[in-house]
């Protein structure tokens, strides 16, 4: 049997302590070679990053800020781009030592190698601690400051009343347009949007003009110039004007225009108003859009009647003797003003398009047009024989049930400022009524309600059930019940660190919105 002896690892000493250590390249023990030789030298130990308390941006230089969380892969990598030096030494592992959140410090665990000696390769961990010093972003400032925005959009439409704006807030919320803007400013007639950046202001006229039609000029104003660089800075405004027609509206047209449509009558009501205007004949239940470039072309389509001019009828007969679209049948409609009820036996017939909606006994408003004062050239060389007496348009609730039945939902609003000039007390009163007629028109409109979103009152909801039987109406015999929108459509309002919520009954827990 053979001799095998035990491998046994050379030794040597070091040069420099005399320890005895493997055999390496520079003949010195590590501990050794850490004293002569910091690869950690040229690299900072501390270092400031700058921080927006507003917005919670951290600033990457020279001038781009950016959302980042704590411990984050974006912070890290912001972080590790402070570092100068680090581009010299090759980096084995990077990660963040906790801190406390309110410390304003924020430290990272750094492992680093490089070569020192040939083929002597030293790796080393160190701590880098970041102090965040608080700084405002150029957004922020413009924000704080006044009279700094960089581009304005006006929104103005031509009518005396203010529900498309109603209408047009919540397509806002819906859709975050508004996230961009720094100030919004309640206007007569309108609704001004400012912006720090000019791109922010075009996205806001081009989803303004997706939602319903518009039309949009725009202007610029020289603020300075450096004649020695050759720049220039400008202040843009958009001015977005809405089409003047409403839901609901009755609208008289040309016979030219109407031909183009269709050969639609000359007078038709307007049913929805989207991307583009939805009208009715209500004779024949003939449909047609009117698209903004349509209108724009000739602005021959006229508005002549609107919600202010409407008047409550009571209907005595309805006789269905026609076809059907949708939720629409024709029918001719008996119907006596509000004021001959129990008075006489005046009554008016009127071909309608209500035949599906109506039955006797109910209430409906409807544009009386012998008694109207219409100014409108193209209305008077219509044919008198063709223009109906009475123009029926929705059909009317009882006041009293509308009262007594409290809402269980809410809506959201945009935080605006009510510019230099306070509304007067006429002027309030009007936006009152003019907002609880945009709330009557979602509640009998499913169709119009789907582009919104409707929040839980759950306030209210608690007040109903503690009422009980007293929120149910005493005049059950009529059968007029007013409209309502089932919880199911209902989101659950998002609320953060709201302290009078701790006591609520599981109903009140928070979901995440859709």
């Amino acid at each position: 049997m053979e001799y095998v002896p035990d491998a046994r690892q050379q030794m040597i000493l070091c040069c420099e302590c005399g320890s005895a250590i493997p055999p390496n390249p520079a003949n010195m023990c590590v501990n050794c070679v850490r004293s002569i030789v910091d690869i950690t030298e040229g690299i900072p130990k501390q270092a400031t990053i700058h921080w927006c308390k507003n917005c919670e941006r951290y600033l990457q230089p020279p001038a781009t800020w950016m959302a980042c969380d704590l411990e984050s892969r974006e912070l890290l990598a912001l972080c590790l781009k402070k570092l100068k030096s680090l581009s010299k030494v090759r980096l084995i592992d990077a990660g963040f030592v906790w801190t406390e959140p309110h410390s304003r410090r924020i430290k990272v665990k750094l492992t680093i190698q490089k070569e020192v000696f040939a083929a002597t390769i030293l790796q080393q961990t160190f701590e880098v601690e970041y102090v965040v010093a608080s700084m405002m972003c150029p957004d922020c400032t413009r924000i704080m400051a006044q009279n700094t925005w960089k581009a304005k959009v006006q929104v103005r439409q031509k009518v005396d009343h203010q529900r498309t704006f109603f209408y047009l807030e919540q397509l806002i919320l819906k859709h975050n347009a508004h996230q961009e803007t720094i100030n919004i400013v309640e206007v007569k007639g309108g609704l001004d949007f400012h912006f720090a950046q000019r791109a922010h202001a075009i996205k806001m006229v081009e989803f303004l003009g997706s939602m319903v039609p518009t039309r949009s000029k725009s202007s610029e104003q020289l603020i300075s110039s450096d004649i020695h660089t050759s720049t220039s800075n400008y202040k843009f405004t958009y001015a977005v004007e809405l089409i003047p027609i409403c839901k609901d509206d009755l609208v008289v047209m040309p016979k030219k225009t109407a031909n183009s449509l269709g050969h639609i009558a000359p007078l038709a009501l307007c049913t929805r108003v989207g991307s583009s205007v939805h009208i009715i004949d209500f004779k024949t239940l003939q449909v047609a859009e009117v698209s903004g470039l349509t209108y724009w072309r000739n602005e021959d389509i006229i508005p002549i009647c609107s919600m202010r001019d409407l008047k409550k009828f009571y209907v005595v007969d309805v006789d269905l003797v026609g076809p059907r679209f949708g939720k629409y049948a024709l029918a001719d409609v008996t119907v006596q003003r509000m004021a001959d009820v129990g008075k006489n036996d005046n009554v008016i017939i009127v071909r309608s398009h209500l035949g599906n909606i109506l039955n006797f006994g109910d209430l409906v408003f409807g544009y009386d047009l012998l008694t109207s004062n219409i100014n409108s050239e193209v209305f008077d060389k219509l044919n008198p024989d063709e223009v109906p007496s009475l123009v029926l348009v929705k059909k009317g609730y009882a006041e009293r049930r509308r009262k007594r039945r409290q809402r269980n939902w809410k809506l959201q609003s945009l935080n605006k400022d009510e510019g230099d000039l306070a509304p007067r007390k006429h002027e309030e009163e009007r936006k009152v009524a003019d907002f609880e007629a945009f709330l009557r028109d979602l509640e009998e409109d499913p169709e119009l309600r789907q582009g919104i979103n409707l929040y839980r009152d759950n306030s209210a909801i608690t007040r109903a059930a503690a009422a009980g039987d007293e929120m149910v109406d005493d005049d059950d015999e009529e059968g007029d019940d007013a409209p309502e929108i089932p919880l199911e459509e209902l989101l659950n309002e998002l609320s953060i660190g709201g302290g009078d919520d701790l006591n609520d009954d599981d109903d009140d827990e928070m979901a995440t919105m859709e």
